[in-house]
């Protein structure tokens, strides 16, 4: 039997947020920057996990959320790209859900976190394009123009530039 006893929000131990095998899971309703907001609160739809999408599918959903400012989310398709695609692009799919995570630390105001992995992305980017045949635009991303994009976000956060998700979002197909 589950116990009863109160946890820091109130809710008893046997009310927590539990998947169909007894997991715990965090079902709190969450802001566009993926921060935890109070039980019953409106929040933004989480993205499903565990989507399998073809990769130009995965860039257009990335894409839209990025725009709308969602990065946190954006990080989870291409968490889910990783986690689906050929091992040979595993590096590509991780390097861009670091990139996305930055700009979400970066827009909550976690400056050392944000520019750590903006760069940290970044260098993941460059380093699986350095070893890819279509190194420079796979899956149709400007792989050059986004590592570029991180980078130069990664020092404006060091210099105190506050940051606006949707604002900052990088254009994974390059400039339209």
């Amino acid at each position: 039997m589950g116990s009863t006893e109160n946890t820091s929000s109130g809710r008893t131990t046997a009310a927590r947020d539990r998947d169909g095998e007894g997991r715990a899971r965090n079902a709190r309703p969450r802001d566009g920057l993926g921060r935890p907001l109070p039980y019953g609160a409106p929040g933004v739809p989480r993205q499903p996990k565990g989507i399998v999408r073809r990769p130009e599918e995965s860039v257009a959903e990335a894409q839209r959320l990025l725009d709308e400012g969602k990065p946190f989310h954006a990080h989870e398709v291409f968490e889910d790209a990783w986690k689906s695609g050929p091992q040979e692009e595993r590096e590509l799919w991780r390097g861009l859900a670091q990139l996305a995570v930055g700009l979400t630390h970066a827009a909550r105001g976690n400056v050392t976190g944000g520019a750590r992995l903006l760069r940290r992305g970044a260098g993941a980017a460059e380093a699986w394009a350095a070893g890819a045949e279509d190194g420079r635009r796979p899956h149709g991303i400007d792989l050059p123009g986004v590592i570029a994009w991180a980078r130069e976000l990664a020092a404006e956060v060091e210099g105190g530039v506050p940051v606006d998700a949707g604002a900052r979002a990088p254009r994974l197909r390059g400039a339209s």
